[in-house]
């Protein structure tokens, strides 16, 4: 059975809404330039139990332009998404040892009391395996994860294998290829940032 995600699309339309200016975000960011460093574990998959450690590099957080129009793609499917994605670039994302991939997308949501909501969105690469015989995995072309940090304790969920899709007009549904997200615990933010003033 598969465990699903579901995003309101009004909380990326109004993301504007947390970040005065131009540029769809605060002028002094205090996460551009730092690194969240913890560890996934594996809860279902090929390898129940399995922990990896995980990285995640922000250079930057997503303006409300370039998240309008990731939701203007996906009007049109996963794969005008997945085109207008490949096209950005606001981090990387490291599971395991390797030297990771780009994150497409960093969305900052203020959770309140203290709390952070960071919304990755990435294209994953797809095996040589997977493409060769057409595996269904292979129409899941997207990582998704979430992660919480600030007051309390920072952790999050991460989906190496997703399929969007738009559901209703105003909800972004992400389905996990696997039985459940991975969980990322003890999540550090490390660095001081930097200001993204243009």
């Amino acid at each position: 059975m598969k465990r699903k995600t579901l995003l309101m699309l009004v909380l990326l339309l109004g993301i504007g809404t947390f970040y005065p200016g131009t540029n769809g975000f605060a002028q002094d960011d205090p996460y551009a330039g730092r690194t969240i460093t913890g560890t996934a574990y594996f809860i279902g998959g090929r390898r129940p139990g399995r922990s990896l450690p995980f990285r995640l590099l922000l250079q930057r957080l997503s303006p409300a332009e370039e998240i309008n129009q990731l939701n203007s793609a996906l009007q049109s499917g996963q794969d005008d998404l997945l085109k207008r994605l490949s096209n950005m670039k606001a981090g990387r994302i490291e599971v395991g040892t390797g030297v990771g991939i780009p994150a497409n997308a960093i969305i900052r949501t203020e959770e309140g009391d203290g709390r952070t909501k960071l919304t990755v969105l990435y294209e994953r690469n797809l095996s040589f395996a997977e493409l060769r015989y057409g595996a269904r995995s292979a129409n899941y072309r997207f990582g998704y994860a979430e992660l919480y940090v600030g007051r309390g304790e920072n952790e999050g969920m991460l989906i190496p294998a997703a399929f969007i899709r738009l559901r209703d007009g105003n909800t972004w549904e992400v389905e996990d290829f696997g039985t459940f997200p991975a969980r990322l615990m003890g999540l550090q933010v490390r660095g001081s940032g930097r200001s993204t003033a243009r």
